[in-house]
């Protein structure tokens, strides 16, 4: 059974490289992108578990942890062109 939900992880991964190659938009890859890291988080659970190896969970989590920011980062990046707040969106008085 074990086998059987990694075999599905890794089709589902091949699948969304796929996607990210070939998608129409940028949002498009950026969600393959997003979405194969987290299928790269549940594999990597999955093979921790049938290893008897619980050190795998925290780099999972770390893993989980670097995704997430990074698909801030990327969205922000292309919606504003640099990763600075804009100058419309700035408080007034200079704080940020």
């Amino acid at each position: 059974m074990v086998a059987a939900s990694l075999i599905a992880l890794l089709i589902g991964m091949a699948l969304l490289l796929l996607r990210a190659f070939i998608g129409p938009t940028l949002y498009d890859r950026v969600l393959a992108v997003n979405s194969f890291g987290t299928k790269t988080v549940l594999a990597l659970g999955v093979l921790g578990f049938v290893m008897g190896r619980p050190e795998f969970l925290d780099i999972a989590l770390t893993y989980a942890l670097i995704n997430f920011v990074s698909t801030i980062a990327i969205l922000k990046f292309f919606r504003y062109r640099s990763f600075q707040v804009p100058l419309a969106r700035r408080s007034p008085g200079g704080k940020s």
